[in-house]
């Protein structure tokens, strides 16, 4: 399959009109074009670093979020997860990482994957979260069934190698309170520092990637010190440690359009999610613009789940970069292709010779104007050199 002749963002840059061409699963030739096509651009299928692929995918009115877990078969959610998944696919973004994930969501990688299903290639993270974490209160405290939980550094370290025996690419560790989990606060420690240190130490001597939720200063502070590889969140994030993650090119994903429709009550939660999101975005704003302004190395990463921030959502999210952070149209889609690709270790969010061939082809320069990265402007979608959504020109 090829394109000839369309204005190509490659991932990093502008690279003018080519000539480039594609097969599953690997980009070909890319050549200087001879022949333009200016109303059209190419650009790499995005990446999205924080997603729960496991959450309501149907219509109608949108279930509980808190009991819906406990109320539907898990071969029900897994159906919904693979919606979910496609979904994103379908609106461009062709790499997703789950950040609470377990067999479920490795079963969906295995089989997208393999060609069973198509759709998007996705990375799984394994939860290490202590007992009363922010993790451990997504359901109501007398409901017996919960999601597992490590007390103690030896605890910590068996559960990151469950995690690892189960399949999975790294491990989600929570360093402060949250926001939708029930009865916490954003600012309560989450481990202590022996416990976090352990959780570090054994990813990655298992060759796993390491993610911190992290709202509260003393939750990144904590995890920037014991060397986790990216700050999920990062809402309160003081001018001392951006310059720490920006010294070491430590990606955040700032998740700021679930945040903002919590805080609104634009979308079902409880008065305390609100509160809690409101306290949080009241001080974000200002601190995560300075953050940006001293290099901090943003991605894109939506917390998408179904309920909160659709899947689709996520061009949105990457515009809204712009208003918030300040970046400019091209910082913002290197930090949803490129700079997100390199933040979860895969080989994407490029398109140059010999590439995985993931692609959109949009209406519109959104490197130099970044609101022509939205849905109504895709003309179609390739994954895994495939056309998935739309029909090539």
């Amino acid at each position: 399959m090829r394109l000839d002749g369309i204005p190509l963002w490659d991932g990093t840059e502008y690279r003018g009109p080519v000539d480039i061409s594609w097969e599953p699963d690997r980009v070909g030739d890319i050549r200087p074009a001879t022949q333009r096509h200016d109303e059209l651009c190419v650009l790499p299928g995005l990446v999205d670093t924080h997603v729960h692929l496991i959450g309501y995918a149907g219509h109608g009115p949108m279930p509980d979020f808190a009991t819906w877990p406990l109320t539907t078969t898990r071969d029900e959610q897994v159906l919904h997860g693979v919606a979910h998944a496609q979904r994103a696919m379908r609106h461009g973004v062709t790499t997703l990482r789950d950040l609470a994930g377990d067999e479920a969501q490795i079963g969906l990688r295995r089989a997208f994957d393999t060609g069973v299903l198509p759709g998007p290639r996705i990375r799984v993270h394994g939860v290490v979260g202590m007992t009363a974490g922010h993790n451990d209160l997504f359901v109501p405290p007398a409901v017996p069934a919960r999601k597992p939980t490590a007390d103690g550094p030896d605890e910590c370290r068996k559960l990151v190698r469950i995690w690892a025996r189960a399949g999975m690419d790294g491990i989600k560790l929570t360093t402060s309170g949250g926001v939708l989990s029930i009865g916490d606060k954003n600012g309560w420690r989450n481990y202590t520092r022996d416990e976090i240190r352990a959780v570090v130490d054994e990813a990655h001597a298992l060759g796993m990637l390491v993610a911190s939720h992290a709202h509260s200063e003393e939750g990144i502070r904590v995890a920037v010190e014991e060397g986790v590889d990216s700050i999920e969140h990062g809402t309160l994030l003081p001018a001392d440690l951006a310059e720490t993650l920006a010294g070491r090119g430590t990606p955040v994903a700032p998740t700021l359009l679930i945040n903002e429709a919590i805080a609104e009550g634009r979308v079902p939660v409880s008065a305390e999610a609100m509160d809690k999101a409101a306290e949080l975005v009241a001080r974000r704003n200002v601190l995560l613009a300075e953050a940006a302004r001293a290099g901090v190395r943003f991605v894109l990463g939506t917390d998408a789940n179904g309920h909160h921030v659709q899947f689709g959502d996520q061009l949105a999210e990457v515009v809204h970069m712009t208003r918030i952070l300040g970046m400019s149209p091209e910082a913002a889609l290197r930090a949803a292709t490129s700079d997100a690709a390199d933040a979860i270790g895969m080989p994407v969010g490029r398109l140059s010779p010999g590439a995985p061939a993931d692609l959109i082809v949009l209406r519109g320069r959104p490197w130099e104007r970044i609101e022509d990265l939205a849905t109504g402007n895709i003309v179609a979608v390739v994954s895994r050199g495939r056309l998935v959504a739309g029909e090539l020109p």
